[in-house]
């Protein structure tokens, strides 16, 4: 009951104060497990996220800085969000976010670990790459932009505009036992480069000059 008051909540807040563009809904499969790896540029992108999914199977990682706001905490329990402790390895988080990615559950995590403050895309850390090898699921990419000055705008009484995209699910290649550290960096920035690629290219950050997204631009253009 809980989760279907905080998405329709969510639903009329983003239909009435925001002109949002929503693209590739349909990259979101019915049903089975996968990973929503998306960017995150400010507080409206959970909720923008949550509210476009029709599943009652899907959560995501939330660091726990946010217990300490009553209201925040509650959404968060109400749609069974997994708490995470961002300053070390917490493995009882990724555990028991594998296990619900196991049990056939959708997942969004933004693999930059916070919020950029740039603006733009930063570093991303490998735990999202890890957690799709463990629990042998796709990844979709997704590309968020316009949230970054939403709240802003919102105070100035203008409906900011915003675009979501959905990117095809992706399943990446499995890590060599010879260099993991290797392998799960390559996963690591083969996400972040197809997010890239969905994004304007001042939001690209410091993936702008990578070979990777510059091969996948060329192959946008590619007829």
């Amino acid at each position: 009951m809980q989760r279907n008051i905080v998405r329709a909540i969510a639903r009329f807040f983003f239909k009435v104060f925001t002109r949002l563009e929503v693209i590739g809904a349909e990259n979101i499969p019915s049903q089975g497990a996968c990973i929503l790896a998306v960017n995150h540029l400010g507080r409206l992108d959970p909720p923008l996220v949550f509210a476009l999914l029709d599943r009652e199977d899907v959560t995501s990682l939330v660091a726990d800085k946010y217990l300490r706001y009553p209201f925040y905490r509650w959404i968060v329990n109400a749609v069974n969000g997994i708490w995470i402790n961002r300053e070390e390895a917490d493995i009882n988080a990724l555990r028991a976010a594998r296990n619900f990615l196991k049990s056939g559950g959708v997942l969004g995590i933004a693999p930059e670990g916070t919020r950029s403050h740039t603006g733009a895309l930063i570093t991303a850390k490998t735990g999202v790459a890890y957690l799709a090898e463990k629990a042998d699921v796709p990844i979709i990419p997704v590309a968020i932009s316009g949230t970054e000055k939403a709240v802003t705008e919102l105070s100035h009484l203008r409906r900011p505009e915003l675009r979501i995209q959905f990117g095809k699910p992706m399943q990446l290649p499995p890590l060599e036992r010879g260099d993991r550290t290797h392998a799960l960096q390559r996963n690591t920035d083969e996400i972040m480069c197809q997010i890239a690629a969905m994004l304007p290219a001042r939001y690209r950050g410091v993936y702008a000059d990578h070979p990777r997204l510059k091969e996948l631009l060329l192959r946008q253009e590619s007829p």
